[in-house]
């Protein structure tokens, strides 16, 4: 058996008393720590797991969505909402299947799939996404009211231009064409100069009732009085009314950074 010196016995005996007063703190704090790795692990594989079962779903309704069979598509996404709505494939397949049902008449269920985005959507840039959608939506069902309250949500800068565009829309519909020249000229401040869509607005701005008006034609001469020359009988020149988009250009919808917003988020 071996023999410890004083010393030793010493160190020995103030390890053993140290343990005694603090092993169990240790051994917690161990045990605590282990069960993390493994708890992190572990959300890490399941999310993946749902991730990878959200993406195959998501793939059967865009298929039903391009072969244009809505009952197929609405199934596909139902599943995909209940099982797996905490993932980025099911606010996206909501905004495609709604289109898809407002485009086949069936509006209310396009108001549906896009107030399911609004609410249950983790990602800012769907949820005004999907309220510029829905807004468009009220306004061909003429509920103006309820367009206009939708648009008042809080926006990001880049959607400024659209919504301003939609509230004007809202308002000529509506008839308050004072306030809808307002929004489409902030719509006109917020959108590239070069852009076709601007162009548009500019046009829908122009045609607004009680706009300016054109300068009053010129009396006639007094009698006796010379002809007047080519140059000072014209008229003096208005401004040039904006130019129509090039053929076969397609305005704008959305503001960059939409597009990547309904686009296939990454498997």
């Amino acid at each position: 058996m071996a023999v410890y010196d004083l010393e030793e016995q010493d160190t020995l005996e103030d390890l053993k008393a140290w343990w005694r007063q603090w092993g169990n703190t240790v051994a917690g704090v161990v045990i605590a720590l282990s069960l993390g790795v493994i708890a992190v692990q572990g959300w890490r594989w399941w999310t993946q797991q749902q991730t990878t079962q959200a993406a195959v779903i998501y793939d059967a309704v865009t298929a039903a969505v391009r072969a244009n069979d809505a009952a197929k598509a609405k199934d596909a996404l139902t599943q995909l909402t209940d099982k797996y709505g905490g993932t980025g494939y099911a606010p996206r397949a909501a905004l495609l299947v709604a289109a898809q049902l407002f485009e086949s008449g069936d509006a209310a269920g396009a108001k549906a799939q896009l107030a399911w985005v609004i609410d249950k959507s983790s990602e800012d840039e769907l949820k005004q996404v999907a309220r510029l959608r829905l807004a468009a939506i009220l306004l061909d069902a003429k509920q103006y009211d309820e367009a206009l309250r939708v648009l008042d949500a809080k926006r990001d800068p880049p959607f400024e231009g659209v919504y301003a565009d939609m509230r004007g829309d809202v308002l000529a519909a509506a008839g308050r064409n004072d306030e809808a020249r307002t929004e489409y000229q902030k719509a006109l401040a917020q959108l590239d100069s070069k852009s076709a869509y601007r162009n548009l607005v500019q046009l829908k701005l122009d045609g607004l009732p009680g706009g300016p008006a054109t300068p009053a034609a010129a009396p006639p001469p007094a009698a006796g009085a010379a002809p007047a020359t080519a140059a000072s009988a014209a008229p003096p020149p208005t401004a040039a009314a904006a130019r129509p988009p090039a053929a076969g250009a397609a305005p704008a919808t959305a503001p960059p950074g939409t597009a990547k917003a309904t686009g296939t988020p990454a498997k």
